[in-house]
């Protein structure tokens, strides 16, 4: 605990603390992850890719797997200790949990409210993880495994993982920081929402011509197409999902953050864990 220029701060204890190998492994699996998910806008019309259109989506999510998989266990030889994957696994089930409530049901998705805090109080790298399992395991208990999956498990972890890099995670408390939450909640929902809609887009070809993926048009007419696609498949849900962790933040935000911190506190995530001798 410290004084600056006459203001309490507590320094906020972080599960995971990254290294330059672990900041890597996320850049590197983002830059890729981005360029799964967005290559419909990224291949000109005449390059090999789009001559693959239906096969692209499955090769990226092939791919991510492995690099998620790589990031995660990159970042647990950061210091992903017992202690941390303890306060993972109540997590990650409490989010899993939480995701069958209302999942499919006009967007009414609260576990996202539980991923904004958790990535906050434990920090971008725990979030990463935290995202990705359980968004994994969240798949495994509502039977949701398929092609999606991947990208779903690297858009969970980026949510996350944004709200543990946001400003003032020693400072910032009460009233102001559950308003940013709450806003960073808002915007991330969307953007969850949209970036998913860009990984099950190519495969609409055959069912919605009119707003479908069309790999021998111009970026600009793609992109009114992506727009057209949104507004009609997945607006309703992103805007439900958006009001629902508003509404969770400003209502829950101040018990839940005290009480991810208070954990946190007590599990002293970094104290090393020591094992005593005795006499045998």
């Amino acid at each position: 605990m410290t004084t600056t220029a006459g203001r309490r701060t507590d320094r906020q204890a972080r599960a995971v603390r990254l290294g330059p190998r672990s900041w890597l492994a996320l850049v590197l699996v983002s830059a890729v992850g981005a360029a799964g998910f967005g290559w419909p806008f990224l291949a000109p019309p005449a390059s090999v890719l789009n001559a693959h259109a239906q096969d692209a989506p499955w090769l990226f999510a092939g791919l991510l797997v492995l690099l998620v998989a790589v990031a995660a266990a990159t970042i647990s030889e950061s210091g992903l200790g017992p202690k941390a994957v303890a306060m993972l696994g109540v997590l990650a089930a409490s989010g899993a949990a939480l995701r069958p409530i209302g999942a499919g049901t006009a967007g009414l998705e609260p576990m996202f409210f539980l991923m904004v805090l958790s990535g906050r109080v434990l920090g971008p790298g725990f979030g990463f993880v935290l995202g990705s399992v359980t968004m994994f395991a969240s798949a495994l208990l509502t039977g949701g495994v398929g092609p999606w999956l991947p990208f779903q498990m690297l858009a969970m972890g980026w949510f996350t993982m944004g709200a543990g890099l946001l400003p003032g995670p020693d400072r910032l408390r009460g009233r102001a920081e559950v308003l940013m939450l709450a806003g960073y909640g808002s915007l991330a929902a969307f953007a969850y929402g949209t970036v998913m809609n860009m990984a099950g887009w190519p495969f609409m070809s055959a069912l919605a011509s009119n707003i479908s993926f069309d790999p021998d048009a111009a970026l600009p007419a793609n992109l009114a197409r992506f727009l057209a696609y949104c507004l009609a498949t997945s607006l309703g849900w992103d805007l439900g999902r958006a009001l629902v962790t508003v509404a969770l933040t400003l209502a829950l935000g101040a018990p839940v953050l005290k009480a991810l911190r208070r954990a946190t506190r007590r599990a002293a995530f970094e104290t090393p864990v020591t094992f005593e001798d005795t006499p045998g």
